[in-house]
């Protein structure tokens, strides 16, 4: 019986890097996870790769930033018993691009994924936990979004971004700890992930999204029932 043996989890941006890692590490510990992204191949193979030695998932093709794809997520719920013990808010858009020569839409699907989808998604889970007693949310942030660390140029829209998740975080760490529900996010620096080398390939790094999903897990488990409302700034090894 692994930690999270019967509980329902979520995994947004579960295709590759970390959120594949943490879907699988989660699904290891005993949940049933739903795999969602845009890339409809990448979860299925994520998903496949977890019935295969033994685990629960299912794959669901979805952009968190579009209100009806999240409701299409979380109808998917109803074959698991509807409830929802999880979720990762991991899914995320970045654009290298110096802020004087954004556009509007650029800007926009930045923060649409980033931040309009992690509130859709969390309101969504919100509702059900309350519902059936209490739940976990983590959203993912990064040190893009933490103030007094090292900033890197064309990266406007993904920092704000990531100011407002943690900002996010802490209203709904308090808003959620009546009815049980604890909030914290996940700060990393860089992780050898496809979206480092596309934004910063300059960075190396030694710390693997294999480690952040470790980490994910532990807040997640009964191990961590006291902490809400944390963000965790992880300062990777080089």
């Amino acid at each position: 019986m692994g930690e999270l043996e019967g509980r329902v989890a979520i995994v947004t941006g579960a295709g590759r890097g970390i959120g594949r890692a943490t879907a699988e590490r989660l699904a290891a510990a005993g949940a049933t996870i739903i795999c969602c992204s845009r890339n409809a191949s990448q979860i299925a193979d994520t998903a496949a790769t977890i019935n295969a030695v033994g685990g629960q998932a299912v794959a669901v093709e979805a952009d968190i930033s579009d209100e009806r794809d999240v409701d299409t997520l979380f109808a998917s719920l109803t074959s698991l018993g509807g409830r929802l013990d999880i979720l990762i808010n991991n899914a995320a858009a970045i654009l290298l691009k110096p802020f004087a020569e954004m556009s509007v839409a650029e800007w926009d699907a930045v923060l649409d994924t980033n931040l309009r989808g992690t509130f859709l998604c969390s309101q969504r889970a919100f509702r059900l936990m309350q519902t059936y007693g209490g739940g976990c949310i983590i959203n993912l942030a990064s040190l893009s979004g933490v103030p007094n660390v090292e900033k890197f140029p064309g990266l406007s829209a993904y920092n704000v971004s990531k100011y407002g998740v943690l900002g996010l975080t802490e209203i709904m760490a308090v808003e959620g700890k009546p009815h049980h529900i604890r909030v914290n996010a996940v700060s990393p620096g860089a992780v050898d992930t496809e979206m480092l080398r596309a934004a910063a390939p300059h960075l190396k790094t030694s710390t693997t999204p294999a480690d952040i999903a470790d980490t994910i897990l532990y807040l997640v488990s009964d191990r961590a029932k006291h902490i809400s409302g944390a963000n965790m700034i992880i300062f990777s090894n080089e």
